[in-house]
């Protein structure tokens, strides 16, 4: 089988390790840096060119799209969507992904355990959304920060009401969560490939600080799910619409409640934590699923 990957580094680990795998698995794997490639829009002939030359014979496209090329990555994909390349993820699934807003609705709206969340564009009284949450100590994420960029700890109402103004006077989008504080600094990343989670891990959050993600210095061990947990992450994942996805969940008081569904999570922490192969099941994923213009949108979206 002919792959691709999307990716800006191909010296990442995640996208090594895929190209490790697919050629371990006799596959035919090629990088294609996605700011690089460019896009032929023509009536009934859609193609894709790459350093001079028009991308063909690719079977499987598998996007490592960064949050700060979502929009050109997006359509990239769409593109190979429409020249009948089967996605691992869709573009219209990594799309609800990256919109935490519209990600938080629709799990909210399918009855997935959330944190307390609240969203506004101008309130005459910021005490109003803060008491929507619940109160201090609160969340505040921007809506386009990504491993834990963009997230602040408001401790008190009058820290929170600092942010909050802050935030507007830059016109930044952000909404407010509460601040499950059982969950004690620590998260689980559930990995779902398919119908399934594959592997899992408990990632604590260093002293001082309540992001767990391991790019601000949080540490990674096995962890064993319960049954709820399992059913939770991969639901988020189904909701999304993702095949593949990391569910960040934090355990509360009235059970799991999701933080995010990550439409391209690393495979660096989880492999090392929980000694699983997971680029290996990816590529099987691929191997058992992809055929021709089997995608539900087919770029439409």
């Amino acid at each position: 089988m002919n792959l691709a990957i999307l990716s800006r580094n191909p010296k990442l680990y995640s996208t090594k390790r895929l190209v490790e795998a697919g050629k371990q698995r006799g596959h035919t794997v090629v990088v294609y840096d996605t700011l690089k490639c460019y896009m032929d829009i023509a009536t009934m002939r859609p193609g894709i060119s790459y350093k001079g030359e028009r991308v063909t014979g690719v079977e499987a496209v598998i996007p490592r799209i960064g949050a700060s090329i979502t929009n050109y990555g997006l359509a990239v994909l769409r593109q190979f969507e429409m020249m009948g390349v089967f996605p691992l993820n869709e573009s219209v699934a990594i799309g609800r992904s990256r919109d935490k807003l519209r990600a938080s609705q629709l799990l909210a709206r399918k009855g997935i355990g959330l944190p307390v969340t609240a969203f506004a564009h101008q309130v005459n009284n910021t005490e109003d959304i803060i008491n929507l949450v619940g109160g201090a100590p609160l969340v505040i994420k921007l809506l386009e920060g990504t491993q834990g960029k963009g997230v602040v700890l408001a401790e008190t109402a009058k820290a929170a009401e600092s942010v909050i103004d802050a935030f507007r006077e830059l016109n930044a989008n952000f909404m407010i969560q509460e601040f499950i504080k059982e969950a004690g600094g620590a998260d689980i990343r559930c990995f779902v490939i398919g119908e399934k989670v594959v592997a899992a891990m408990k990632r604590q959050a260093k002293d001082g600080e309540f992001r767990s993600n391991l790019h601000r210095g949080g540490s990674a061990s096995i962890v064993k799910l319960t049954p709820q947990e399992r059913s939770t992450a991969v639901r988020a994942a189904n909701i999304m619409g993702l095949n593949v996805a990391g569910v960040d969940i934090l355990r509360s008081n009235h059970g799991p409640v999701v933080m995010e569904v990550n439409s391209s999570p690393g495979l660096g922490g989880i492999e090392e934590a929980t000694g699983k192969d997971v680029a290996e099941m990816i590529i099987e994923f691929i191997e058992k699923n992809a055929k021709p213009n089997k995608t539900k949108t087919r770029g439409k979206g």
